[in-house]
């Protein structure tokens, strides 16, 4: 087996040869690809280092599968390439989650959609799949109705330089200098941002029509209705969402509690209650704090999950794993 990493000195490229080596998957070869800048620098795997290649056609020939890391344009430029080659695609980017021929898995919840491809796996994002490995597992008693949520979003969403500039501004104000933002629309040091991504044209940013959208695709629930907002927080790693929802029956807290405890990829938080900082560099994701909501007439709960693991990098492996096992 050979596994390409296409956008590899990314944080979430970087992370998914971290997984690769974590999980000692089996293979002949791991071809790291991005840039010509940074073709014939080195990465380090194993007791070794693996040389940088550029990404361009021909560069995937070989391959039988190509962990995707890079944005939407070049996740779409690279795609023919890769099915040329004859390997299958498991993208990180938003480009083809809502085609009909192409699965959108999260392995836990709906594995086997993923032996459907065509050459093509798409990887949720990342809070859609946090906030499902929690809810996921109460849809199996009942299906959800409707849910709102609100999400917490760490700066690692936005890759190396959304983090480099959380510290650059801490930096910044302790020296009692004005930031200047570039990566995020407003100073994002001590300060939320509620708004990510862009405008969709109704008030809803395309990150939060995303949850609704990829949520009914992969829940195989085209009836839900959802209604979501996102914030970015200043935390490094690790999304928070807080979601409540209506099934189609009654389901009780003890019910949604005991449901959790038994999915595999959560950790049900029985005693106080789930934070990024616990959930970070790990692929658990916590969920606790379940309530009633009579408000929604459903239940409440919180979550975490590390946005570049479990949120991008490990979701895609374990796809690779599903595909292989």
């Amino acid at each position: 087996m050979r596994i390409g990493i296409l956008g590899a000195t990314g944080a979430v490229g970087r992370q998914m040869l971290e997984c690769i080596e974590e999980r000692n998957i089996s293979c002949d070869e791991v071809r790291l690809l991005a840039s010509s800048r940074s073709a014939g620098k080195t990465m380090k795997y194993k007791d070794g280092e693996l040389v940088i290649q550029e990404a361009k056609d021909g560069a995937f020939e070989g391959l039988d599968f190509v962990l995707g890391a890079v944005e939407a344009e070049y996740a779409r430029e690279f795609a023919p390439s890769i099915r040329k080659a004859g390997a299958v695609f498991i993208d990180n980017s938003s480009s083809f989650r809502l085609e009909k021929d192409v699965p959108l898995v999260v392995p836990e919840i709906n594995g086997e959609d993923a032996k459907k491809h065509n050459g093509i796996i798409s990887n949720p994002n990342c809070s859609t799949i946090i906030t499902l490995m929690a809810v996921a597992p109460v849809h199996k008693l009942s299906p959800i109705k409707k849910m709102v949520a609100s999400t917490y979003q760490a700066v690692s969403g936005a890759g190396i330089n959304g983090m480099r500039e959380l510290e650059e501004e801490v930096a910044a104000i302790a020296a009692g200098e004005t930031p200047q933002p570039k990566v995020f629309p407003a100073v994002i040091a001590y300060n939320c941002i509620p708004w990510i991504g862009s405008d969709t044209g109704n008030g809803v940013t395309t990150e939060e029509a995303k949850l609704g959208n990829e949520g009914r695709k992969i829940l195989h629930n085209p009836d839900m209705q959802v209604m979501c907002t996102c914030v970015r927080v200043p935390v490094f790693r690790s999304h928070s969402i807080s979601v409540s929802f209506a099934c189609e029956r009654d389901v009780t807290v003890e019910e949604a509690a005991d449901a959790i405890r038994a999915a595999d990829g959560v950790r049900y938080i029985e005693e106080g209650y789930p934070m990024p900082i616990d959930t970070s560099n790990q692929d658990l994701v916590y969920a606790g704090r379940i309530r009633k909501d009579p408000a929604l007439g459903g239940l409440s709960l919180w979550c975490c999950g590390d946005q570049i693991r479990k949120g991008a990098a490990s979701n895609a492996v374990e796809i690779l794993e599903y595909l292989v096992k």
